[in-house]
This record gives C-alpha cells, structure tokens and sequence, in this order.
C-alpha cells in the first residue's frame, strides 16, 4: 500500500499558517517541533496533521509564493477530502479567511479553493457519491 504521508511546506510565519490550518483541521494537532538550520538559515519547524498525515511547516521562507494565474512552474494547489465542506467553508471564514474561487459544478461532488497566509491554494472537496466513476468524473 502507497499513501501520501505529509506535504513538506515553507512559509514565513508558523503562526499564521496555524490558525489556517487549524480553521480547516480542528482535530488535528502539533506531533512534533522544534528548530533547526536549512543550508545556513536558521528556521524553526512543526509537524501539523493526525496520526497517520501532517503537513511538515517551516518559517524560513523568502519572497513570494508563485503566481498560481500563471505557468512557472511549481505548486499549483493541494487537495483534501472533507466530510462537510459548508462547516470548513464557515470556520475558515470565521477564523478571516474568505474563499479564493469557487469549484467546479458537479452532481457528484462540491469544491471550493482558499489561500493559506502563504499564498498556497488549498482546495476541499466534499464527494456526494461513493461510487469512484462518478467521484472522478
């Protein structure tokens, strides 16, 4: 069996990237921390996720993330499954994050994309079908 495990992401502000992170994940928690030095630069780190996925977050960032209405390449978004997608739409807006775009339209399945305080887009999916053809169609 292959899954995804954690989502190695750098930022500016761990802080910040948290109370988003926490809006979308309430059950999830800090696993590990702590600080260290990426080739000469200090940075601090934390482990965000359950106990089985994380995101690895980092505070050492410089510049700009990509423009995602662009073609350089890099990240162009990561993607969750939820199980209620209005109560994280509310609880990310609650916490003053407003939604970045509007998803596809699809019988099978709701989406909506946000902006971390980084500049990631981060997409949420609510899948209103349990059949994979209809899921992934």
């Amino acid at each position: 069996m292959i899954r995804l495990e954690h989502v190695n992401m750098v930022g500016k502000d761990l802080n910040r990237s948290l109370r988003f992170y926490r809006a979308a994940f309430p059950h999830w928690h800090i696993r590990a921390e702590g600080t260290g030095e990426w080739y000469g630069k200090p940075r601090r780190w934390l482990h965000f996720g359950d106990d089985f996925q994380y995101l690895a977050l980092s505070d050492f960032g410089e510049g700009e993330n990509r423009d995602l209405t662009g073609h350089s390449v890099g990240l162009a978004h990561i993607a969750f499954a939820v199980s209620n997608l209005d109560a994280l739409i509310k609880r990310l807006q609650d916490a003053g994050f407003p939604i970045h775009k509007d998803g596809a339209d699809s019988a099978h399945r709701k989406n909506i994309y946000f902006l971390d305080p980084d500049g990631f887009e981060v997409e949420f999916t609510e899948y209103l079908s349990d059949l994979p053809n209809e899921r992934n169609a």
